[in-house]
């Protein structure tokens, strides 16, 4: 006789909420301000569309699409992070709405944005259903929801796995990296589709060296910080080594630094 577990989402998101809250994500965050251009690019909304910002972060695609004119609201469930995006906001002399969310139950009506996204943010709830389910009720139809997202055989999806044989996730939770497969997003916004387009990209990771990335990622990246954390010295020289392992797997320089690509989608979905 097996027995499924409900996971307690609650208690999963209070400690993320904490994890994402540790370190500086803004650190990283910032490295990745090209993603949020590129699709603000691609999804080519008329400027003044009303877009939400899911799990904003410290703002790349917020200030993208905020540069392109449109009346942008951005949300996570890290009050922290808003404040990174606000002072970037602040900064260029844009009126953006900061509000503090959870992307599995968003605060405002149905059909009330003609833009939904997220750059590699929604993907990380636990609740990944129920997140998928709230991007599309408070979408407009004929609106857009746009995201970009790890895949699963990327360079990050894989640092996600390595991390996973050191510390393992919570029991009923899956992969963030399942927001990088078609048929998963198939499956859970097919049947609210007009259409669904996946556009392959590349990010290059750029950093000094292989160590250089390990130790940015190691004291500003929640996750990381984290899993370092919770083992002792053995356990954290093995997950270095096998994150260095990694690294080197995947690094195109010839010259000592680390340039490593990684793999995502941007996802279109027009909503019916």
């Amino acid at each position: 006789m097996t027995t499924t577990t409900t996971p307690d989402f609650t208690a999963i998101k209070a400690k993320q909420n904490a994890t994402w809250g540790s370190g500086d994500y803004a650190v990283i965050g910032s490295t990745l301000q090209i993603t949020g251009e590129s699709l603000a690019e691609t999804m080519d909304l008329r400027p003044g569309s009303r877009v939400l910002d899911v799990a904003a972060g410290n703002g790349n695609a917020t200030l993208a699409f905020a540069r392109r004119w449109h009346e942008v609201t951005s949300t996570d469930y890290v009050e922290s992070l808003l404040d990174k995006g606000r002072i970037r906001a602040e900064a260029e002399g844009h009126q953006i709405q900061f509000q503090v969310a959870d992307a599995e139950a968003l605060p405002f009506d149905d059909n009330t944005f003609d833009a939904v996204v997220s750059t590699f943010g929604v993907m990380f709830t636990p609740n990944q259903a129920q997140a998928a389910s709230e991007l599309i009720r408070v979408c407009a139809a004929g609106g857009k929801i746009g995201m970009a997202n790890w895949t699963q055989d990327s360079f990050i999806g894989e640092l996600f796995t390595t991390i996973g044989r050191h510390i393992a996730p919570p029991a009923g939770t899956h992969s963030p990296a399942r927001w990088g497969d078609p048929e998963w997003i198939e499956q859970h916004f097919g049947s609210a589709a007009a259409n669904i387009e996946l556009v392959p990209r590349t990010f290059d990771f750029l950093y000094i060296s292989a160590e250089h990335f390990l130790d940015v990622f190691r004291t500003w990246y929640g996750p990381t910080l984290k899993a370092f954390a919770a083992l002792d010295r053995d356990g954290q020289d093995q997950l270095a080594s096998d994150i260095l392992e990694l690294i080197h797997r995947y690094n195109t320089a010839t010259d000592g630094s680390m340039k490593v690509p990684g793999a995502y989608y941007e996802v279109i979905v027009t909503k019916r």
